[in-house]
This record gives structure tokens, C-alpha cells and sequence, in this order.
């Protein structure tokens, strides 16, 4: 039986890669795709349709799934919490603070202000964007383990709580800089960090595959050591495993893999609390099953849920975001339900 779910998951993420190439603004037909896959597009215009705009943001969309799944899997079984993610250690949040950084940094808002800013300024701003958004993130990351050591004891829930904390004190520097910002810098920067695929490009792919791939690959080898700590600090101690240092290891791991996300995409909410919790539901906890099972649906349902932002209305696109934020909450009130009298 086991057998039979790997295989339609398998299959289930192979359709869902193929069948997200014919949605969108523009028309593909089954030939027409078939024509461009083979690299023999009919013409010029379905040509830059499919390879540069398609399979970039079916691709994209494939990895950034996997990697928020995985690592919410992966913190939440490290953890033993349900509601570990890595949107909670605030690195959402100082991604969004780097982006309006660089944003009134190449509107000329800061650069006037210093040369070291004018100098800056200089750097493209398609690569300015998502490397600002990337080190907030880890700055993000590294404030909560500092909180978390310093003064918290480095407990579970105090660590969760801290990165609460930072979250907040980072996006209220955020939405103060919008606010100082010009009104066209501060939309392009909300509507980036609302989540979206819109700007996919395939350079993007050949930078997030080698970083998704290897943090996962990584991961799984320390699976066994991840479920011996379901078990306990305690437990695992006594079988040999450094608890405090997989921990670090495990969180520096899953705050490269999602700021890269983010870096890229922007903030796509719950997908790294909701898909977890599902592929547990087909696979049990071992973190080894859970964390292939979270590449395969994570990435097919975001898949999906980037044709529904495509298409739902016309000639508009929604951030992915508001959809996974809608569909996250929901999912939750019904686990609740579901668990009410356990």
C-alpha cells in the first residue's frame, strides 16, 4: 500500500509540473506545448511564452513548494511542535526589511544620503532585491538565537517566542520605511512580500534547484537522528546525539532554504505548517518519509495554487499569498475541530 502512494504521488507531481504549463494569460494548446517541449515552437511568440515565462514559474513553483514543506516538517519535528515553521523565527519578516531597504536605496531615497548608499545603488536592482531580502533574513535568524541563548535559556518555546517577537519589531521597521517611502517603491515592495511567482525567470531556477536540493539532501541523511529526538531531549542524549547541536544545525539549514524562497518569491505563507500535517496523515512521522513526501506535495500544491492566482480573475493576478493564507487558516480551524476532544 505504501508502494501504491509513492507511485501517485510520483505521477501526481509529474502531471502537475506538465499541467501547469497550459494555464495562463495566453492561450497553449496540448500541441503547441507538445511542439515547444520537443524545442520546435511553431512560432516566436509561443516560443518566449513557454520557455520564458511557463516553465520558469512551474519550476520555481515546484521548488519553493518543496522547500517551505520540508523545512516546516523538519523545524516541527526537530522541535515537537506542531506549529514550528520558519515564518516564526522572523525570517519573512527580515527578508521584507531588507527589500524596503533596497528598494528606497535604488529610488534615491538613501542614496543621496552617503557614498557608501550612492555606491550601491549601482548594483543591479534584479539581483540588489533578493540578495538585501536574503540577509535580512539571516539577520533575522541570527538576532533570535542570540534572544533564545542569551536570555531565554535556549528553550523550545522560549526560542518560538523570540522569533514571534523579532517577526514584529522587523515588520513594524518595515512598514515604517513603506511609509516614508514613494507610494509606486512601497506597492512593488508589498505586493513581493504578499508573495508571488509573477517575476520567475529561469536563472532562478539555477540558483534555488542547487540550494532546495542540497538542503534537502542534507536533511534527509539526518533523519534517524531527527526521530530519535521525537522521543525526547533525554532519549536521544542517551543515544548519542549532540540535541542542542542538530538543533543549530537544522535551523541554519532550514533559514538558508527559506530566505532563499523568500529572497526570490517573497512571503508564501502556512505552506510550511499545512503540508506537513498532511503528508503525516499517508506516512506516519519518520522524518526521512515525511521530508520526501513534503518535496512531492509541496511543490505539486503550490503548483496549483499558482494557476488559481493565474486565472481565478481575469486579467489580474492574485499574490499566492493572500491564497495559501486563506486556505491555511481555514485548514487549521478544521484541525482544531477535528482534535477538539483529544
Amino acid at each position: 500500500m505504501s508502494k501504491g502512494k509513492w507511485g501517485f504521488l510520483a505521477s501526481f507531481s509529474i502531471l502537475s509540473i506538465l499541467g501547469g504549463l497550459f494555464f495562463g494569460a495566453a492561450d497553449l494548446d496540448l500541441l503547441s506545448v507538445l511542439r515547444c517541449m520537443a524545442n520546435s515552437c511553431e512560432a516566436n511568440v509561443e516560443e518566449v511564452i513557454f520557455w520564458q515565462v511557463r516553465l520558469p514559474r512551474v519550476l520555481v513553483g515546484f521548488l519553493v513548494g518543496a522547500g517551505l514543506a520540508v523545512a516546516g516538517a523538519t523545524l516541527q519535528n526537530v522541535y515537537r511542535n506542531p506549529l514550528a515553521d520558519p515564518y516564526l523565527f522572523g525570517v519573512v519578516s527580515g527578508a521584507g526589511l531588507g527589500a524596503s531597504i533596497a528598494t528606497l536605496l535604488f529610488n534615491g531615497s538613501l542614496a543621496s544620503h552617503s557614498p557608501i548608499f550612492a555606491y550601491l545603488a549601482q548594483i543591479p536592482f534584479t539581483y540588489a532585491l533578493p540578495l538585501a531580502a536574503f540577509l535580512g533574513a539571516f539577520l533575522a535568524v541570527i538576532i533570535v538565537q542570540i534572544l533564545s541563548r542569551k536570555l531565554f535559556g535556549n528553550r523550545t518555546e522560549h526560542l518560538l517566542l523570540a522569533g514571534v517577537a523579532v517577526s514584529f519589531m522587523l515588520s513594524a521597521l518595515s512598514h515604517f520605511l513603506l511609509f516614508m517611502a514613494e507610494p509606486f517603491a512601497a506597492n512593488k515592495v508589498i505586493f513581493w512580500l504578499l508573495g508571488s511567482l509573477a517575476n520567475a525567470q529561469m536563472w532562478f531556477v539555477w540558483i534555488m534547484l542547487p540550494i532546495v536540493t542540497i538542503s534537502v539532501v542534507l536533511l534527509w541523511l539526518f533523519g534517524r537522528h531527527m526521530d530519535a529526538m521525537l522521543l525526547g531531549d533525554e532519549n536521544a542524549q542517551t543515544l548519542g546525539i549532540k540535541v542542542d547541536s542538530l538543533r543549530l544545525l537544522v535551523l541554519i539549514i532550514c533559514a538558508a532554504l527559506t530566505s532563499c524562497i523568500v529572497a526570490y518569491c517573497g512571503g508564501i505563507g502556512f505552506v510550511g505548517l499545512m503540508i506537513p500535517h498532511i503528508v503525516r496523515g499517508w506516512f506516519g512521522v519518520t522524518s526521512r518519509n515525511l521530508i520526501v513526501g513534503c518535496v512531492l506535495v509541496g511543490g505539486s500544491f503550490l503548483i496549483w495554487i499558482d494557476v488559481i492566482a493565474r486565472v481565478v480573475v481575469e486579467n489580474q493576478e492574485i499574490p499566492i499569498g493572500i491564497i495559501t493564507s486563506a486556505i491555511g487558516s481555514l485548514f487549521f480551524l478544521f484541525a482544531l475541530q477535528k482534535n477538539r476532544g483529544r
